[in-house]
């Protein structure tokens, strides 16, 4: 943010209108202005600049930033002589409010003007600007600028405020190019720049009614929210592409909603809308071809908007209407247990599917397949959730199969391990494959179509229907991964556009200069501003509605405004199955609550982010639990290692810092975890590893943040790995010892597991996760293709060393990963995959057999949960957690359980066997999980305990729980 206040300019009541003769053809009434006073004209020298328009299209993981809009000023000119910097490429004033207009430039007792172009003509000049239809003078107030426009847009608070008269026609105003301009005392203009309108939009246009294809039994009516438009017309289509159109129909403007009404015959047709607008960054007046933002089913790549009735029986599965008496029982958010997956992941590679139907929705409905065989295991043993990656319309992969490129699969397995020929066929392919994550939205409202059989008619919202329906059927509800962040493009010309071409500059989130801020490595959208957040509600619902989703996953969920995502929980939980054909106090909202970039400490709004969500019920990722497992974090030091994968036990080639400092790292992470697996509460009290009491809000990483944050269980969710980063295999892979062997990195990777498996709050893994599953050390497979994602349900191969990974984002760790994929002795067999996913599944059968794993208030993990490896004698690399249900001994606490008083969990990361002496826990009768006990483990079935001496025994690299049963 700039050092200078912004000036407050006002409209004085004084002024009359003139040169209005050129605003003749607008539809609205034309301009009430009070008076014009001309400026002074020096030189009519235009400043040049640059007319190529901004392309702000990224990829997710390919972060980049908006082009500068510096200005080319001719050194010949005047204007350069005499300074006057900016231009209208930049929009740095804001107009905040209906009669305010704030600017970061003081021209002391000089004076500003406001100058509007319906046909786009304005220039800048020595003089300040020609070309205006209409120029008005502005005054400065010395006031202050209202609180809600300090509270809606605080990076300028502080700004003097700007008021002007009632009688400004700022409705036609809008739907020009504008500018303001400042002027010294003597005449001379010293600085221009053109506006951002988000402010004065929302007051004047916020609007509740209904947007998008309106269906009724007679009619078809189409709404397009555009208040800068000058002019919006429909062509309707036939066909999905190509043709002429079969009509072309011309909206009506009301207050900012352009509607025309339509037979209902139109139903199962396609349209565009063209829309008539300025836009800021060609400082045109553009013909823009765009689709509907409340599309609800689109052809092939998005090229036209299907009219879909979502209500219509013709789109509804056979039953669909009761599934939301059929959805999977769910007592409470606590039960919940999230698994990450990936459509195209789940099937691309499974022979047991269909061909036509593999990477597909409907892959999800083939019962005895490999992959729906393993949902099924995994949800017999407990698991509650299935997350998808985004499945709405995103870019970068043609929806049109025959369009795809592959490689020849056959030759890359005759490649050795690690060898850098497969990351170079993937790489030659990868843009025009069919992969992506999908983190580059394009319409949120809509299925992605390159996971349908037909991408083009209702078949993407009939197979999506049964794709949830299947996995409701199999005991497993849906969440979706829904990316309101960002945007894929922006701007009037990208094919991918499309809010910003309906209006320009008000969807996405702008710096200073007016650029777009992409900080999420895309477009950033501002959910502050009014129909932001109301399109983003309004998808939510149909989502919820229209297809019975369980739940969404946001991205980047700290760049959302905290109000928006209150209201969204409000919504979505109001929902009933007697209104709605949903039951919506079951649906759980969570996401990323990372705070950085311009949302950073508040900067745009109290923002979704980590320690703002208390309260609210909505869980984030706790990435402290993650980094004190695994070692460092993301972006730390490649080999950094944590409390499970050697950290002073067995350490690695990376240094810690000599033996004491690694010593007192693997302290902290200890209290780091017992943090985590208490829910991550903020307030949760515990002993530290210095011997103190400490509220879990008073233990903090290495960069100061507190690690407790959350005030009840359900806002943490406990993770050590996702789609984004190293798969947790690999993680292992790559930071434990190079000595040891590929059964104790088995072994490491169910201990990962288990401490997310066993914590309180809501555990979240990733697909694979239990089949030790490998991207052979990708760290960011988004566009890797199916090579390097592939997933074996059959359990033959976990993926490993299947060549070195792409060179742009892993380039610099093929120093480490080359040794590690040649070796032969890193690569787990199939009686490993096949153990890994036993022990798996026994560790959601331990979760779900005792409600005291999944505690529901903040109260209650206080009052039952506790850790006992402390000081003064504590012994590295254990954690012992007990929790306790009401019995004869302890008549304070309520029975919750049934089956079990007193639970103890020891993890022993430790590479040897070690004994567990306490006090507190002797004379109890605690014998082993009734499930470890059974399990095909040999190493678990050798822990015990000795109630005389109060002493567990527990195996090298082993998490075993020790039950107690109730007595009768």
């Amino acid at each position: 943010m700039s050092s200078l206040l912004y000036n407050s300019i006002v409209v004085p009541s004084n002024l009359h209108h003139t040169n209005l003769g050129s605003f003749s053809n607008f539809s609205l009434q034309p301009f009430n202005f009070s008076v014009i006073t001309k400026l002074p004209i020096s030189n009519s020298t235009a400043i040049g600049y640059s007319s190529k328009p901004f392309d702000s299209s990224s990829k997710k993981s390919s972060c980049c930033c908006c082009c500068s809009m510096a200005v080319e000023l001719d050194s010949s000119s005047s204007a350069s002589q005499n300074g006057l910097q900016g231009s209208l490429k930049y929009c740095r004033a804001y107009w905040p409010s209906k009669y305010i207009i704030a600017w970061n430039f003081d021209v002391g007792n000089g004076s500003y003007y406001l100058f509007a172009s319906k046909t786009a003509s304005l220039m800048v000049t020595d003089a300040g600007i020609q070309g205006s239809d209409v120029k008005i003078k502005l005054e400065k107030d010395n006031g202050g600028l209202p609180t809600n426009v300090t509270e809606k847009f605080p990076h300028i608070r502080g700004y003097k405020p700007l008021r002007a008269p009632a009688n400004l026609d700022v409705d036609n105003l809008l739907k020009c190019q504008l500018a303001v301009a400042a002027f010294s005392a003597d005449g001379t203009c010293r600085n221009v720049t053109g506006l951002q309108l988000p402010g004065v939009i929302d007051e004047l246009y916020s609007y509740d009614g209904p947007l998008g294809a309106i269906f009724s039994e007679d009619s078809i009516s189409l709404n397009l929210w555009a208040p800068t438009a000058q002019t919006v017309s429909a062509s309707i289509f036939r066909d999905p592409s190509g043709g002429e159109p079969l009509q072309t129909v011309k909206l009506n403007d009301t207050n900012g909603v352009w509607s025309a009404v339509g037979p209902r015959s139109w139903e199962g047709c396609y349209y565009v809308y063209e829309v008539d607008v300025y836009h800021h960054t060609t400082l045109k007046i553009e013909k823009c071809f765009a689709n509907d933002p409340y599309a609800r089913g689109i052809s092939a790549d998005g090229r036209r908007t299907l009219l879909a009735d979502l209500n219509s029986e013709s789109l509804k599965p056979e039953g669909w209407e009761n599934l939301a008496d059929e959805k999977p029982h769910l007592l409470s958010p606590s039960d919940i247990s999230i698994y990450e997956l990936h459509v195209r992941d789940f099937s691309a590679n499974d022979f047991t599917v269909q061909p036509d139907l593999r990477g597909g929705y409907l892959a999800f409905t083939s019962q005895d397949s490999a992959g729906v065989l393993h949902l099924k295991k995994l949800s017999a043993a407990g698991l509650t959730h299935v997350h998808l990656l985004p499945t709405f319309h995103f870019a970068e992969v043609d929806d049109d199969k025959k369009n795809w490129k592959v490689v020849d699969t056959k030759v890359l397995e005759t490649l050795p391990p690690d060898s850098e020929e497969q990351q170079a066929h993937i790489t030659a392919v990868r843009d025009e494959d069919g992969y992506n994550w999908g983190y580059n939205p394009v319409l949120w409202g809509t299925p992605k179509g390159s996971y349908a059989t037909d991408p083009n008619g209702p078949s993407r919202i009939i197979e999506f229907r049964k794709m949830v329906q299947a996995l409701n059927h199999i005991g497993l509800r849906v969440v979706l991964d829904v990316v309101y962040n960002h945007l894929s493009s922006s701007g009037p010309l990208d094919y991918n556009s499309v809010l910003d071409k309906i209006v320009p500059g008000y969807y996405l989130r702008r710096d200073a200069d007016g650029a777009i801020e992409n900080t999420t490595c895309m477009n950033d959208t501002a959910s502050e501003h009014y129909m932001v957040e109301r399109l983003i509600l309004d998808d939510l619902k149909s989502w919820a509605v229209n297809y019975k989703v369980d739940g969404f996953r946001f991205d980047l969920m700290g760049h959302i405004m905290k109000h928006t995502m209150v209201k969204a929980t409000s919504m979505l939980q109001g929902l009933s199955k007697s209104k709605d054909r949903v039951e919506g106090s079951s649906i759980y909202l969570y996401g990323e609550g990372w705070d950085f970039g311009e949302v950073a400490n508040n900067a745009r709004g109290v923002n979704a982010s980590q320690l703002n969500l208390g309260g609210t019920g909505i869980g984030s990722f706790n990435d402290r639990i993650r980094d004190a497992v695994l070692g460092g974090g993301p972006f730390g030091p490649a080999l950094q290692q944590g409390f499970v994968t050697g950290l002073s036990l067995q350490p690695n080639d990376q240094d810690h810092g000599g033996q004491a400092n690694a010593d007192r790292m693997l302290a902290v992470s200890k209290d780091h975890i017992q943090v985590g697996l208490a829910a991550n509460l903020r307030d949760y009290v515990l002993t530290n590893c210095d011997g103190r009491e400490v509220r879990g809000f008073d233990v903090r990483t290495y960069g100061g943040s507190p690690v407790g944050y959350a005030m009840q269980p359900i806002e943490t969710i406990n993770y050590v790995s996702a789609h984004d980063n190293e798969t947790l295999f690999d993680i292992v892979s790559l930071k434990t010892p190079t000595y040891i062997t590929v059964d104790e990195r088995c072994r490491i990777n169910h201990l990962a597991t288990s401490i997310i498996a066993l914590t309180q709050g809501i555990p979240f893994f990733h697909a694979g996760d239990e089949m030790l599953r490998s991207k052979s050390l990708d760290r960011d497979s988004y566009n890797s293709g199916d090579w390097f994602n592939r997933l074996d349900f059959t359990y033959n191969s976990n993926n490993w060393g299947v060549g070195l990974p792409p060179k742009d984002h892993n380039e610099s760790k093929w120093p480490f990963i080359r040794p590690r994929l040649g070796n032969p002795s890193y690569k787990p067999d199939k009686s490993h995959i096949i153990a890994a996913v036993e022990n798996f599944t026994n560790l959601l059968k331990i979760r779900y057999s005792s409600p005291l794993f999944r505690l529901r208030s903040a109260k209650d993990v206080q009052d039952r949960v506790r850790f006992h490896n402390n000081e003064p004698s504590w012994i590295p690399g254990i954690i012992v957690m007990s929790m306790e249900d009401g019995h004869a001994g302890s008549p304070a606490l309520s029975q919750i359980d049934p089956k079990f008083q007193y639970i103890v969990v020891l993890i022993n990361v430790r590479p040897t066997e070690t004994k567990f002496y306490n006090h507190d826990l002797r004379a109890k009768s605690l014998q082993l999980h009734p499930i470890q006990s059974m399990s095909n483990d040999v190493i678990v079935k050798q822990s015990k305990y000795e109630p005389s001496a109060g002493c567990f025994t527990v195996p090298p690299k082993t998490t075993a729980v020790f039950v107690e049963p109730r007595q009768s």
